[in-house]
């Protein structure tokens, strides 16, 4: 078995934690970022999903799980997720194992469409490729240009209406008959139950971000319960 398939196998039926935390957030920076990544190699996590190459480095520093790396350039267009090859280099410069990238088809600031950008990724830089996908025709297209895992990632965020609040397991049911990568189901879950019902229609991993890694919004979501909220 070569590197690369057994680091995707290592992923298979397991839980992929992703640690991010924007500016303005008590947890944002390196330090606290790889605390919060040690906690969840430490539960048992299988995977972790982290955001530039600062935190990447932390990260790598202090866990032993497979990293998979994203780059966020907010002033690079709707497509902000490692939009460029060269935000890809420098997370696999700073030692991500994996790249993930917004393989979308959303219009591009760059000149490479998303496509392009997998097959220089992972010929160029020799890593796999999570391709973060809205559609079911943007994963069978992830998928034929060489992407190793396809994730939901950004269903429900592309479009003008509003944002679902469950994960899109329609997509996910889609994706596992369509496509011949393993499928990984991220977005929106907030449940063990969801996690168990996303294996059971085909998921090969299942991505958990703000529920476990966002205190902020973990207490947000609890605070709307309170009578206090209630009274306005």
């Amino acid at each position: 078995m070569t590197r690369h398939a057994a680091l995707i196998k290592s992923l298979m039926g397991g839980l992929i934690v992703s640690c991010q935390a924007r500016a303005g957030n008590p947890l944002h920076g390196p330090v606290h970022m790889a605390a919060m990544a040690l906690a969840a190699e430490q539960g048992g996590a299988a995977a972790l999903r982290i955001h530039g190459e600062d935190d990447i480095r932390a990260v790598k520093e202090r866990c032993s799980l497979p990293v998979i790396g994203i780059r966020k350039v907010f002033d690079a267009g709707p497509v902000y997720i490692t939009p460029t090859f060269a935000d890809a280099a420098i997370i696999v410069e700073a030692g991500a194992d994996i790249v993930a990238l917004d393989a979308t088809s959303r219009p591009r600031s760059g000149p490479e469409s998303a496509f392009e950008l997998i097959r220089r990724i992972r010929g160029e830089l020799g890593v796999p490729v999570m391709a973060d996908i809205d559609s079911l025709a943007a994963g069978q297209a992830a998928a034929a240009a060489g992407a190793e895992l396809i994730a939901t990632t950004l269903s429900g965020y592309t479009s003008d209406g509003a944002v679902p609040t469950s994960p899109d397991f329609a997509l996910l049911e889609e994706l596992w008959s369509a496509v011949n990568v393993p499928v990984i189901a991220e977005g929106r879950f907030w449940e063990p139950g969801q996690v168990e019902d996303a294996f059971r229609l085909g998921a090969s991993a299942v991505v958990i971000g703000t529920a476990v890694t966002n205190p902020m919004r973990i207490t947000e979501r609890f605070v709307r319960s309170t009578p206090v909220h209630a009274q306005g």
